[in-house]
């Protein structure tokens, strides 16, 4: 076994560290498409497992939740134990929360094994980047490395409704979860011979009591903003309050620590500082509007999952054509306009789904969808590189730990915030038919997921007026989100143009020639070492801030 650390001289990669990269980018793939998959599965497992509209927010967020929540303590970690090593007990661990998610008999157990999911996928994402700068020394070679990840990420994005809709169509809900066994049993399997081993010896101590803080500032705030959606209560609020006042702890203590988990000096660079607010506020509105879009498809419309998949595919590609687009012209337009111009793209498409009506609504939800994403491609593709080059050269890495966990947090976040907005009223514009049950009329109230699986158990005219006053309600709940959607977004239009105007367009990268791959793939078998610094200037590099936001 090789270890590497940050004394060890430059090495051009060869064969062997760039089969290491297709090992490295599966998990990559898997990390997308699990954080899409699941949105189409939510019918399903509405219907089996009959969880509560709040349990089903938890069920699809709880993994972005801890996600983020522990991907700054696991980076640290990984400089301490080894990167190569956190990244297979991460794999073994996914693998097995994966069988026990896909397996759950009861909305808690499924909680659980997503909770779990994200503990584990904390570790892939930064062990992967990281280990990619071992194995990629040399500038050119990393970026086309980077490039090759980029790549994956984005397409597991792209790919993940259509596979997860295919699979639905002829398996049961967990199958969606079980593609992560063959994926992690290959990364065990092949890590071991072709990845490096990584510690850093200088890496700062990791604080337990920071780790615990943060959770319990990130988890019970969430908590008092999904339990408000349906109405005010004691145990709510108390979660709120306790969830800013543990923050307020956490950010002490990192003032107070030699090694923080977050590093508050970051946050003193206007143009980090500027980046990083950007993209959570970004992710934070994006991630709450996808599972009113893909509700809307399944429930409102009646689309099978498959068919949902292949109406946001062309969405999903539109971000990757504008990232394309963005990052030439950024040689050539300052970022402050592109990104504005961007963002008001986004907007317009929040302002088609305000005015989606509850039937005959795909084409305009498409459109909707297919602004968006679209709109969003020149924030993602420059925001990364944004996070990483405003930092100083020996803060990079804590710089680019944050960036993911905003990232995270903001799509997590989202899905939290506006899809309680959406659900308060979806619960104040219902009608329930005279004559049900009060457990029924209130399993119906709890979300449109439950009221669908209701129709079938009663009468033929109770079935026809719920399932409308249904659809209509939840549509209604769109509608609303949209438009606070296409507000905020006017308004980040704005905050993106302020911020970087100062900005000059970005330098011309240079190419790698193409004799660098043909040298490489005949050169020299050791491992690379590892840098301090992240990939902010190689090419490809700001494009994986998209699968973040």
């Amino acid at each position: 076994m090789h270890t590497s650390t940050e004394n060890d001289p430059a090495a051009t990669a060869g064969r062997r560290e760039w089969l290491g990269l297709l090992v490295l980018v599966l998990p990559a793939f898997l990390l997308a498409v699990d954080m899409s998959v699941l949105h189409l599965a939510l019918p399903h497992l509405a219907k089996d497992l009959q969880p509560s509209s709040t349990q089903q927010l938890w069920i699809l967020d709880i993994y972005g939740f801890m996600l983020a929540g522990f991907l700054v303590t696991m980076g640290t970690l990984g400089d301490r134990i080894g990167r190569r090593k956190l990244l297979l007990i991460g794999g073994a661990f996914f693998a097995v929360a994966s069988v026990l998610a896909a397996y759950a008999t009861s909305p808690e157990m499924l909680i659980a094994a997503r909770a779990l999911l994200g503990i584990a996928g904390a570790t892939l994402a930064p062990s992967t980047l990281a280990l990619i700068t071992n194995m990629f020394k040399n500038p050119k070679q990393r970026g086309v490395a980077v490039a090759v990840w980029t790549s994956c990420f984005v397409g597991g994005g792209v790919f993940g409704p259509i596979i997860g809709g295919f699979m639905l169509s002829a398996f049961w809900w967990g199958s969606v979860l079980l593609l992560a066994v063959p994926v992690m049993a290959l990364l065990l399997i092949a890590g071991p011979l072709l990845l490096p081993e990584y510690r850093n010896g200088g890496a700062g101590r990791l604080d337990l009591f920071s780790v615990v803080l943060s959770l319990l500032t990130i988890l019970p705030f969430m908590y008092g903003i999904k339990e408000i959606a349906h109405g005010w209560a004691t145990l709510p609020v108390v979660a709120l309050v306790a969830g800013v006042l543990f923050g307020v702890l956490f950010v002490r203590r990192q003032g107070q620590l030699a090694d923080p988990l977050l590093d508050l000096g970051l946050f003193k660079i206007r143009d980090y500082r500027s980046a990083l607010l950007l993209s959570l506020l970004v992710g934070t509105i994006t991630g709450g509007a996808l599972l009113l879009v893909n509700l809307q498809l399944q429930m409102v419309e009646g689309l099978s999952p498959w068919k949902t998949g292949l109406c946001l595919a062309p969405s999903a590609f539109g971000v990757l054509v504008t990232i394309s687009l963005a990052t030439g012209l950024a040689t050539k337009v300052r970022p402050a306009y592109l990104m504005a111009g961007g963002l008001l793209a986004a907007a317009a498409g929040y302002v088609v789904l305000s005015q989606v009506p509850s039937s005959d609504s795909v084409g305009m939800v498409v459109l909707g969808a297919i602004l968006i994403n679209g709109g969003l491609g020149p924030t993602v593709a420059l925001g990364y590189g944004m996070v990483t080059t405003a930092a100083p050269p020996e803060k990079t890495g804590s710089a680019s730990a944050l960036s993911e966990t905003s990232g995270e947090f903001g799509v997590a976040a989202g899905i939290a915030i506006l899809g309680s907005i959406g659900t308060a009223v979806y619960r104040d514009q219902i009608s329930v038919p005279d004559g049900l049950s009060a457990d029924t009329a209130e399993a119906a109230r709890e979300g449109i997921a439950n009221a669908v699986a209701l129709v079938p158990q009663l009468s033929g005219p109770q079935s026809g007026e719920l399932l409308t006053s249904a659809r209509e309600a939840f549509t209604s709940g769109l509608n609303v989100v949209g438009a606070l959607a296409a507000v905020l977004f006017v308004g980040l239009a704005a905050l993106a143009w302020h911020w970087f105007r100062h900005m000059p367009p970005a330098p011309a990268p240079a190419p790698a020639p193409a004799a660098d791959a043909a040298e490489s793939a005949a050169g020299s078998q050791t491992v690379g070492s590892q840098t301090a610094e992240p990939m902010a200037a190689d090419a490809g590099t700001s494009a994986k801030e998209s699968v973040r936001t």
